[in-house]
């Protein structure tokens, strides 16, 4: 609760469902996952569909996301999906919100930076207050571009972050910012019991195709018999997390004691050449490799330290980026419709 004396008199908000703690039949824990139909979003909520005790409400108004990738839970009497965009209030009862919603590729945030930026902050307010209303716990998805580009290296959760504030990114990277800024003051004001994930790059089925996020990029590439696109200069490094993993140190965060900020986050670091080669070797070897001009504010480095994560929540990641690729391969070939060659 909160750490000032505050709110020390104030009654607890009711619980989300009269029937929480009732004698014979006990409510399911009612989860809402906002971004619930994108990348990320949904394979939580594949995980969190699979406990008999949750009922999971997806809000999403599609600007990213995609209903296809939740379609096997269509019908599904524990399963709810609503078009709802988060920069507008939402009334609703619920015990637990994962606040995923956000547009998190370059393209699409450059694509509508001021969309962006209200997501971030319109968006996170409005959850707070449904979470304050309810009395709801609420998990921020942050990200590792608070950290810019960073001057340490690994980032560490207390690292302040060197960000341009008026750069093409800052829509994003701020936008996190300020986010994180919200729920921490939720929580000291109005004791909101927050958690803060900041998600390093992740990477497995259901990524946009054309999202210009790099190891989609590749893929995408790899299996069209195109030349593998390196931005200059090739040396910067990203650690790449598998989305199994990811969703796996979400839930355990959400379930912790700890509010976080927490990076989740694979640290096996590689250089974009190294990537590019590991995916040519894995998908085609017979393409060639080209150099391209890079976007401004690219960070030059990327690698969580995940000591918090290891030691507050038992979390590590287990799928290397090696099983992790032809994972992402099939799904990509599915979509595009391209069998792989004999």
């Amino acid at each position: 609760m909160a750490s000032n004396g505050d709110n020390a008199s104030a009654k607890p908000p009711p619980e989300p469902s009269p029937l929480r703690k009732a004698k014979f039949f006990q409510a399911n824990m009612r989860i809402l996952v906002t971004g619930g139909a994108g990348f990320i979003g949904s394979h939580l909520v594949d995980r969190l569909m699979q406990n008999e005790k949750n009922e999971v409400i997806v809000v999403d108004n599609y600007f990213t996301g995609s209903k296809n990738n939740l379609k096997q839970w269509f019908g599904h009497p524990r399963f709810e999906l609503i078009r709802h965009d988060v920069t507008e209030p939402l009334l609703i009862e619920v015990d637990q919100i994962y606040h995923l919603a956000c547009p998190a590729s370059p393209i699409f945030y450059k694509y509508n930076p001021v969309k962006t930026i209200k997501t971030n902050v319109i968006g996170t307010m409005n959850m707070l207050g449904l979470a304050k209303r309810v009395g709801a716990k609420i998990l921020l998805t942050s990200t590792s571009e608070v950290y810019g580009d960073p001057l340490v290296h690994p980032q560490e959760e207390s690292y302040w972050g060197n960000v341009n504030p008026i750069g093409v990114r800052s829509c994003y990277d701020e936008g996190k910012r300020v986010a994180e800024t919200l729920m921490f003051d939720y929580h000291r004001q109005h004791g909101i019991e927050i958690r803060i994930a900041r998600i390093f790059n992740t990477y497995g089925p259901r990524m946009n195709i054309d999202d210009g996020r790099v190891v989609s990029n590749f893929i995408a590439q790899a299996i069209r018999d195109e030349p593998l696109t390196v931005q200059l200069p090739g040396t910067q490094t990203r650690s790449f997390c598998y989305v199994s993993d990811m969703v796996d140190g979400l839930i355990r965060l959400m379930e912790g004691d700890s509010t976080g900020p927490i990076n989740i986050g694979n640290p096996g670091e590689f250089t974009m050449l190294e990537l590019a080669e590991n995916v040519k070797e894995l998908i085609n070897p017979d393409i060639q490799i080209i150099k391209v001009e890079n976007t401004p504010d690219d960070p030059r480095q990327r690698k969580p330290d995940i000591t918090k994560a290891k030691s507050l929540l038992g979390w590590e990641p287990t799928v290397k980026l090696r099983d992790g690729i032809p994972l992402m391969e099939d799904d990509f070939r599915v979509r595009l419709g391209i069998p792989r060659r004999n």
